[in-house]
């Protein structure tokens, strides 16, 4: 099992997974229909199927034009939302593409319908992966915009943080952001600051951070965390979905305080500081 990591937009990844034997080829979330035509003719596959995560834009805009370059192309997904549907997945069920497997895990959060697939190989030295689109990130997760807090959890702790400690690819380059609030979280967490030097390296050298692997997220990425005495300290809460619910809306305001003001912004403050005066009144 061969997987290409493709960079598009401001920060997304779609991937090309290719069953080496077959030459057949599975496309995860696309975003960019003409980069990744680019990679299934260098690598000279055959593209059957896409497995999109969830339906927003950024990951499945490209489904509908792919559809239509490729006739009989099959997009697979667990929400009705996803553009170009084909057929709409189950949580639990089982596909194959050659010797890869591929096991569909419901994992609600970011969304409600958003899927997220567990790829291996029988009797293969190569490690099993699971593309996890939104619902995990390296060293973070994406935001709870539909459902519950406890399914958000049982997504992270008991769906995904179960899973074999192997190979993760996730849908988005935040590593860096999501390493910097983790180190607010646990700011004495070693294996946090290993991280975040390593990240910080990668980003000078334009390099993604993609992937991961299960067992180092279990060791710094704090959503994944949420039993641990240092993580439900700083969050003040004990129960599990508690823990997670005070570390989303904490992730948003770290956000929001990071993001760069826009010029109007940067003027009202400037004005307020008195780096700006007034015109005076005549």
């Amino acid at each position: 099992m061969k997987v290409k990591v493709i960079p598009v937009l401001e920060d997304n990844y779609m991937y090309l997974v290719i069953e080496e034997r077959t030459r057949e080829a599975v496309a995860v979330d696309v975003a960019v229909p003409k980069r990744l035509l680019e990679i299934v003719g260098r690598e000279r596959v055959s593209l059957t199927t896409v497995l999109t995560t969830h339906h927003h834009w950024d990951h499945a805009r490209g489904n509908a034009e792919l559809a239509r370059l490729l006739p009989g192309l099959v997009v697979l997904g667990a929400d009705e939302r996803i553009c170009a549907l084909t057929r709409r997945l189950a949580h639990g069920e089982e596909l194959r593409f050659g010797a890869i497997h591929v096991r569909c895990l419901l994992t609600p959060g970011h969304t409600l319908g958003h899927m997220s697939y567990f790829l291996w190989e029988e009797e293969c030295p190569d490690p099993p992966a699971v593309f996890s689109g939104d619902a995990l990130s390296v060293a973070g997760c994406g935001s709870r915009l539909e459902g519950t807090v406890q399914q958000m959890y049982q997504s992270l702790v008991e769906t995904l943080g179960t899973l074999p400690p192997e190979t993760v690819f996730c849908g988005h380059e935040h590593t860096l952001g999501n390493l910097e609030f983790a180190q607010k979280v646990e700011p004495y967490n070693d294996h946090v600051k290993a991280k975040l030097s390593w990240a910080k390296q990668r980003d000078e050298d334009d390099v993604p951070t993609v992937p991961a692997t299960l067992g180092e997220e279990l060791l710094y990425n704090p959503f994944l965390r949420v039993a641990e005495e240092s993580v439900r300290k700083f969050t003040g809460k004990v129960a599990p979905a508690d823990v997670l619910d005070v570390l989303c809306r904490e992730r948003a305001s770290f956000e929001r305080a990071a993001e760069p003001l826009q010029p109007q912004a940067r003027a009202l403050l400037a004005l307020q500081w008195g780096l700006l005066s007034t015109p005076r009144q005549k």
